[in-house]
């Protein structure tokens, strides 16, 4: 199957109700905001609080999505879980609803040998036809994926990489080891996005883009042009946008922004809680001083 993974592509939030049961109908309204303003959608991950739902929540979340997004931009469904056996399973069924892609951070919480994860990327790639990220989040997974790994699963036939080391190093060490030039490397933060696009991501998988996709399709269109000047300009005022989401929980703020821009996001699911007024005040008059508000 071939898929044309490409752009800015939001970590896409879930939506609940106030009980913490998933809102079908405001999911729906978030993915009809941001789909005409990005490149791909990458659900039930870390912003999509993946680890907070359970298995059977996860897949409705996915089909919703999947359904409402209607093949018109690439949707790459985060299928990571704390084991192999439940990654496989969310990784048959994404590919059953129509998914483009999968996307998998390591087994978390307990730490494991590279062969050992190595072994279950392998596994994921065997299951399904339709392409595989692996993804890289140290400080969440506990189990950092090193290149040489990445090396022998894309000779393997791992279609791409998404690294949230919020290292450049690291970035390019991965670009460097990998010959393929079919690979894709994703970044997955907007923080390095302009050098990560320039030494050759074929994307930026962007928290901020699920408030602000405007900013990123502006700092992603300047990349692609030959005004190189011009992203380094919008990757600074990305950098102060995102400086500003994390004046709280970067999760919880993103709810209240679409909500301050005419979108029902509904409610995270606790232990989150909402943003108390203060705090809601601070942020709406620092996006505002940004005329983004």
């Amino acid at each position: 199957m071939t898929v044309t993974i490409r752009g800015v592509i939001p970590p896409v939030i879930t939506a609940f109700n106030e009980k913490g049961n998933f809102n079908e109908q405001a999911q729906r309204e978030i993915i009809r905001f941001l789909t005409p303003k990005v490149n791909g959608f990458y659900p039930v991950g870390t912003y999509g609080s993946g680890p907070l739902m359970t298995v059977e929540e996860r897949k409705r979340v996915a089909e919703v999505i999947v359904d409402e997004v209607a093949g018109r931009v690439p949707v790459i469904v985060h299928v990571g879980a704390i084991s192999t056996a439940q990654t496989i399973d969310l990784a048959k069924h994404a590919e059953s609803i129509g998914a483009d892609a999968v996307g998998a951070i390591p087994p978390y919480y307990y730490r494991y040998s590279q062969d050992e994860l190595l072994d279950h990327f392998r596994e994921i790639i065997k299951t399904v036809k339709i392409p595989v990220f692996a993804y890289n989040n140290p400080g969440l997974s506990n189990n950092p994926l090193s290149p040489a790994l990445i090396k022998q699963l894309a000779d393997e036939g791992l279609y791409g990489l998404k690294d949230s080391s919020f290292d450049l190093i690291t970035f390019y060490n991965f670009l460097n080891i990998v010959d393929n030039p079919g690979f894709v490397h994703i970044a997955g933060t907007e923080a390095i996005g302009a050098a990560a696009v320039n030494a050759g991501a074929k994307g930026i998988i962007s928290g901020l883009a699920n408030v602000w996709p405007e900013l990123m399709g502006e700092l992603w269109e300047a990349l692609n042009s030959d005004v190189g000047s011009r992203a380094g300009e919008i990757q600074l005022r990305v950098i102060q946008a995102r400086s500003i989401l994390k004046y709280a929980a970067t999760l919880v703020v993103c709810y209240e922004v679409l909500k301050w821009r005419g979108v029902n996001a509904g409610f995270p699911r606790r232990p989150y809680s909402p943003l108390d007024e203060r705090t809601k005040k601070k942020i709406r008059d620092a996006f505002k001083e940004m005329r983004l508000l």
